[in-house]
């Protein structure tokens, strides 16, 4: 037996959160013709690049993405500051606590109204202009630390789904590298990838803001401007994985409409791809709902992508909920 074939050969520890379903069956045999040497689906370990999103496929994104409550916090600081704020957009819903307003901006993002996102990008662009990156890292790291899941009852730390995270060790043991492709902002994820899903910084995909180097005394530093580098949503993430992978992806994984052409691009006619849409159909032990996902799952349907039921092919969600 290869080292491949040794690799893939005990799926049932590797993926012991997944239920025995075809969902599953799917992903192990998929992986089990990649590395089958002189199969036919071959893949060189080389080429064998797996991306994922990761609001909504890796983490939890209700009642708004992780990343808009961090957002929402400095927002609120700066209308506390200044009271011309206050009844201005994105900053009345921070001081507001308006979460349906800032989760309702990424559903629309995603039915294609970008008029609230525009709004909502503006305000986070102000909101760190001049911030250095390592101090946003340390910042972001302390909130993801600390802030609790307005109703989950855990940490946001702890709202990671465990069978992507083994997911990601399933492929890893079988030779695919790993990226993160995702439309959230790239510097809030990097400090803690490494950590919670093994995903070093280097191998995260995310929106950016411009940035610039301010000279100093100390060796300078690294600053944010208030202007966008690129949103990495849509159309723009088949572009983003190719410039930082110089490959075509053979496996993604995603939830939204957002992340169709990511899921088209996966795989090409001469090499099947392996295309997995989540979907959250779990009301007791996460969320139930399909807004901003209705495209992505015709599509499924219709090209026969592996949508992975939450109820039905996971049989726990979180690290410590069964």
């Amino acid at each position: 037996m290869t080292t491949d074939q040794q690799a893939t050969a005990r799926p049932e520890t590797l993926l012991s959160s997944w239920k025995d379903t075809a969902t599953r069956q799917a992903i192990v045999d998929y992986v089990g013709r990649t590395v089958q040497e002189g199969g036919a689906q071959y893949v060189p370990p080389a080429e064998r690049v797996a991306v994922f999103d990761n609001d909504g496929t890796l983490w939890c994104e209700k009642p708004m993405p992780i990343e808009l409550g961090f957002i929402l916090q400095r927002l609120a600081e700066m209308a506390e500051q200044d009271p011309s704020l206050r009844s201005r957009q994105p900053w009345q819903a921070a001081r507001d606590r308006d979460y349906a307003w800032l989760g309702n901006v990424i559903t629309k993002h995603y039915h294609g109204d970008e008029s609230d996102v525009n709004v909502l990008m503006g305000g986070i662009l102000q909101a760190f202009a001049e911030m250095s990156v390592d101090a946003y890292a340390e910042r972001a790291d302390g909130f993801f630390r600390t802030t609790p899941h307005p109703t989950l009852g855990r940490r946001l730390r702890d709202c990671t789904y465990l069978p992507m995270v083994e997911l990601l060790r399933y492929l890893e043991a079988s030779a695919f590298t790993t990226y993160i492709a995702s439309g959230g902002d790239r510097d809030f994820m990097r400090p803690v990838t490494e950590e919670i899903y093994g995903i070093p910084a280097e191998r995260i995909i995310g929106t950016s803001a411009g940035l610039r180097y301010r000279d100093d005394d100390n060796g300078g530093s690294v600053v944010y401007q208030a202007e966008m580098d690129v949103f990495d949503d849509g159309p723009m993430k088949p572009v983003r994985i190719w410039s930082r992978t110089g490959r075509r992806p053979i496996v993604a994984g995603g939830n939204s409409n957002g992340d169709i052409p990511m899921l088209r691009y996966a795989g090409h006619p001469s090499r099947p791809g392996l295309r997995l849409l989540i979907l959250h159909d779990d009301e007791e032990r996460e969320f139930s709902y399909t807004a901003g996902a209705e495209t992505s799952l015709e599509q499924a349907r219709a090209q026969d992508w592996t949508v992975v039921s939450i109820k039905n092919d996971w049989a726990t969600v979180f690290a410590d909920q069964s």
